[in-house]
C-alpha cells in the first residue's frame, strides 16, 4: 500500500548507462547529495529539538517562578490580615485604658475638690465667726447696674449657682476660658454652688462677656472689684440650664 502524503525524500535522477552500469560519478554525486540532505534533516531536526527543550525550559522555570510569587502573594496576605487583627486588639486595648484612665482622673478630681470644698467651708465658717455674721456690701461693692460695663482684671474670685450638675460646672468654667481668663480653679462646689478663681491679663468687660458666652441665664446678686456673686435663673427652661 503506497504511502500517503508526500516524501521529503529527494527523488533519484535517472542515471546514464554506461558501458558496464550506471555511471560511476554520477552515482557517487547522487549518494553525496542523499547524505547532504540526510544530515541537512539531522541538523534541523536536532535544533528544533534543542529549541523545544529550551522553550520548555523556560516554561517551567516561569511556572515555577509564578508559584513562589503565589506563595509569597498568600502568605504576604496572611501577614497583613493578623497585622490588621493585631493592631484592632491593639486599639481596644488602648481604647479601654483611656477610659480607664479618664475615669480615675474624674474620681480623683472630685477627690480633690470635695476636700477643697471642706476646706473652703471651714475657712469661711472662721471667717464668719471672726466678722462676727456682718451683713451688706463692701465698701468697694458696686450695685449689679454699674457692674454691666465694668472692667475687671487680675484676680478674680466669682462664685454661681445653683447648677443642675457637674457638667454645667465644666461648661461655665469652658466659657470663662474663652474670655482670656487664666489659672481658672474650682475652689469650692457644694449644694450646688461653685466659686471660681481667675486671672484676667488684660481689663475684660467680664458680666456682658458671661452674659453672651455663658451656657445658661444668670442674675447678679453682688458684685466688687475682686469677687463677683452670680445666682442662675431660675426662670429658664430646664433643658436650657442643662445645655
Amino acid at each position: 500500500m503506497a504511502s500517503e502524503g508526500t516524501s521529503t525524500v529527494p527523488r533519484m535522477a535517472s542515471f546514464k548507462r554506461a558501458l558496464f552500469g550506471y555511471s560511476r560519478n554520477e552515482v557517487d554525486a547522487a549518494m553525496a547529495a542523499r547524505d547532504a540532505a540526510i544530515s541537512a534533516v539531522e541538523h534541523h531536526a536536532s535544533t528544533a529539538d534543542a529549541e523545544l527543550a529550551s522553550l520548555s525550559g523556560m516554561v517551567i522555570e516561569r511556572e515555577r517562578a509564578i508559584r513562589s510569587l503565589t506563595e509569597r502573594l498568600r502568605e504576604a496576605d496572611e501577614r497583613h490580615e493578623r497585622s490588621i487583627v493585631s493592631l484592632h486588639a491593639v486599639s481596644d486595648r488602648l481604647e479601654a485604658i483611656e477610659a480607664q484612665a479618664r475615669g480615675q482622673a474624674t474620681r480623683i478630681r472630685m477627690k480633690a475638690l470635695r476636700e477643697a470644698v471642706e476646706v473652703s467651708r471651714r475657712t469661711q465658717d472662721l471667717a464668719d465667726a471672726h466678722d462676727g455674721g456682718t451683713n451688706g456690701a463692701a465698701p468697694n461693692e458696686l450695685t449689679a447696674e454699674a457692674a454691666l460695663g465694668q472692667l475687671f482684671e487680675g484676680l478674680i474670685k466669682l462664685e454661681i449657682g445653683p447648677l443642675g450638675d457637674f457638667s454645667q460646672l465644666v461648661g461655665f468654667e469652658n466659657a470663662v476660658g474663652r474670655l482670656g481668663a487664666s489659672e481658672i480653679s474650682v475652689e469650692r462646689f457644694s449644694e450646688g454652688r461653685a466659686t471660681l478663681s481667675m486671672r484676667l491679663d488684660e481689663p475684660v468687660d467680664l458680666l456682658r462677656e458671661l452674659e453672651e458666652n455663658a451656657p445658661f441665664d444668670f442674675n447678679i446678686r453682688r458684685t466688687a472689684d475682686d469677687n463677683l456673686v452670680l445666682d442662675v435663673d431660675d426662670d429658664q427652661d430646664p433643658e436650657q440650664r442643662a445645655a
